[in-house]
């Protein structure tokens, strides 16, 4: 019998913005919130980034340490996988395409993980893409992504390789032959970001089919891809993801109101298909993970 399969929920991100939706978590509380809600429907993985109260993108330890405070106080078991995302973005100038313009983020490696070595998450995403994104540049390089991968071992952590095209999946490979990143690992593939993997069935077995044999990995679409890539994901005997920070529709045309109904509607297409829902537990056991125990002080 298969494994059952582990949904995680995105429940912000950090370019999904109020202005696109009312329904966006902003503050630690209702982000705190919006993942336990998402446990309660049948996420078992609750995947965070942190905003400022006016909705712009957090990298604060403060926010960080709030979500996930409350999410381990909470009676609910929840696997919490904390962002590395932010602070690898960088927008030419136009006179000068050498120097930064508003909106930049980039900053040294260390800072990027500082809230990972602190707060210990059991997961925490990892990306290996190099890009143009919406109106900037992800840079991230072979050498901060060694120095990121170092701390996120010696913190304990396991980290989730998130992917983009092809060629990030040989960098991360590279990794793992190298012996930087421990085998199984675990994958996300991201499909349907403008400039990256489109989101087709064609795609997405292409890309598994360079994942190390006996990886872990999941996959989602963005946007009006999340549901179709999410059947297609288990088809392949993937694991899913849905979430505000995807896509911010239940469907064409209607808000959703919630990251739970996105989960609610990820839950009865798995059952629909005929597979079943992992709980936290079970996803611990799929991943071999143990549960993080905070450092005291």
């Amino acid at each position: 019998m298969a494994n059952p399969t582990i949904i995680s929920c995105a429940v912000t991100g950090n370019i999904t913005s109020p202005s696109q939706t009312p329904y966006l978590p902003i503050k630690p509380e209702q982000i705190a919130d919006a993942c336990l809600d998402a446990v309660r429907a049948g996420a078992a993985i609750v995947h965070i980034h942190v905003r400022y109260p006016d909705g712009r993108p957090s990298m604060e330890l403060a926010h960080y340490r709030e979500v996930v405070e409350r999410l381990r106080a909470a009676e609910e078991d929840v696997i919490i996988n904390l962002t590395t995302g932010p602070g690898g973005r960088f927008i030419p100038s136009e006179d000068d395409p050498s120097v930064a313009a508003p909106g930049t983020t980039l900053m040294p490696p260390v800072r990027r993980v500082e809230h990972i070595a602190a707060l210990r998450p059991e997961i925490c995403s990892l990306d290996f893409n190099t890009m143009y994104s919406g109106s900037s540049v992800v840079i991230n390089t072979p050498r901060n992504l060694a120095v990121m991968a170092d701390i996120i071992r010696d913190s304990g952590v396991l980290p989730e390789l998130e992917v983009f095209d092809t060629g990030d999946i040989q960098l991360a490979n590279h990794f793992i032959q190298e012996g930087r990143l421990d085998a199984p690992a675990l994958f996300q593939i991201v499909l349907g970001v403008r400039y990256g993997a489109i989101a087709t069935p064609e795609t997405l077995l292409y890309m598994k089919s360079l994942l190390p044999v006996g990886s872990h990995w999941a996959a989602f679409g963005v946007g009006r891809w999340e549901f179709p890539m999410l059947a297609q994901a288990w088809l392949l005997g993937g694991h899913v993801r849905v979430g505000l920070e995807d896509n911010i529709y239940l469907e064409k045309g209607v808000l959703a109101e919630s990251n739970t109904v996105l989960v609610r509607k990820a839950v009865r297409i798995l059952k629909e298909l005929g597979g079943t829902v992992a709980t936290p537990g079970e996803a611990r056991e799929i991943l071999g993970l143990k549960r993080q125990v905070p450092k005291a002080g």
